[in-house]
């Protein structure tokens, strides 16, 4: 599991909304699947870049080798750079692809039950399941109810990895 973030909260929420309204959605697609959605809201690339990106290194997203080291330059490093800045890990990517980590599934609302890694309902269902128990733990959630002297946090104001969105 990550470390929790406001960042983070936000991405899921706006990737499972994205997927909800009828974005296109294809399981075996790098720019389209579970991760593929979910590195789109990050880098703002598009499910073709990202596919382009991505097939020449990788079969799929549970591929990421583990010993995967940063400083080669290539366009891949750029998306797992900005997944890595999040708090992501290999582990967290390959849970999401097969939406298997177990206290995500354990918080789904009704209780536990196995998801359908290909589903498109179940993957808006894993993704606002783990932004609920990531904001329930992140220091830094926005404050809704400033008190005296403080200012609101502007909530809708979007996220934006550093080092930019494209390279």
């Amino acid at each position: 599991m990550p470390i929790p973030s406001f960042a983070l909260v936000t991405i899921l929420r706006e990737t499972a909304d994205r997927l909800e309204s009828g974005d296109a959605y294809q399981w075996s697609h790098f720019g389209r699947c579970n991760c593929g959605h979910l590195v789109q809201t990050v880098t703002r690339l598009s499910p073709a870049e990202i596919h382009a990106v991505c097939s020449p290194e990788l079969l799929e997203w549970s591929e990421i080798p583990d010993d995967y080291c940063a400083g080669t330059g290539l366009k891949l490093e750029y998306v797992l750079d900005r997944l890595r800045e999040l708090g992501l890990s290999r582990e967290d990517l390959r849970q999401v692809e097969d939406l298997s980590d177990s206290r995500v599934l354990r918080a789904l609302p009704g209780g536990h039950r196995w998801l359908q890694r290909n589903r498109r309902e179940d993957v808006v269902s894993y993704f606002r399941t783990w932004a609920t128990l990531l904001e329930a733990e992140a220091p830094d959630a926005p404050d809704l109810q400033p008190g005296p002297g403080k200012q609101p946090q502007n909530v809708d104001a979007p996220w934006e990895p550093a080092g930019g969105l494209a390279r």
